[in-house]
């Protein structure tokens, strides 16, 4: 049964939230990016094919959700559900769960992408910004919803200066 949703833009460290609770706790994970490379790989595409692909036809972008959206609802699934709209998902299907949002900087998201994958600050930092760019546009075109409106959201965790173990604490608290 659904227990927690973990959202946030990419770089603010949501699967590094997600892996800390679940050793912790004992608890399973799905993480909305694997359901989008097994239907990549079950259309016989790569991520880039796919992600192009998803762009070109929202419908499939639409049906990824609708995927998610059946395993947040399934009672025998995981405690933990992460990715970006698992939250606004959780909330619009009436889940009695705690909502995370990982709210991270632009610029501390460039360094941990960096620190991550390597490359040049400026270019991480770049990429980031148009990837958050796309994302809003895309989420506003499809579904209506701003990235940047946290009202789903129960718990929203600044963790410019916090670690992982900080984050980890302040989430692991709120769940009791």
């Amino acid at each position: 049964m659904l227990r927690l949703t973990v959202s946030g833009p990419p770089g603010s460290g949501t699967s590094t939230l997600v892996g800390k609770l679940c050793e912790d706790r004992g608890w399973s994970s799905v993480n909305g990016g694997d359901i989008f490379r097994e239907q990549a790989s079950n259309r016989g595409l790569s991520v880039a094919e796919f992600s192009a692909l998803c762009k070109q036809d929202l419908d499939v972008d639409r049906s990824l959700d609708d995927i998610l959206k059946q395993v947040m609802n399934d009672p025998d699934g995981s405690e933990v559900v992460e990715s970006r709209l698992c939250g606004w998902w959780a909330e619009e299907l009436g889940l009695s769960c705690l909502r995370v949002w990982v709210s991270v900087s632009e610029e501390e998201r460039a360094s941990r992408i960096q620190n991550r994958e390597g490359g040049d600050y400026r270019t991480c930092l770049e990429i980031s910004r148009q990837r958050q760019s796309d994302d809003m546009e895309r989420y506003l075109k499809l579904y209506g919803i701003d990235l940047d409106d946290m009202s789903p959201y129960n718990l929203v965790v600044d963790a410019d200066e916090l670690d992982a173990d900080g984050v980890f604490g302040v989430v692991s608290a709120a769940l009791g």
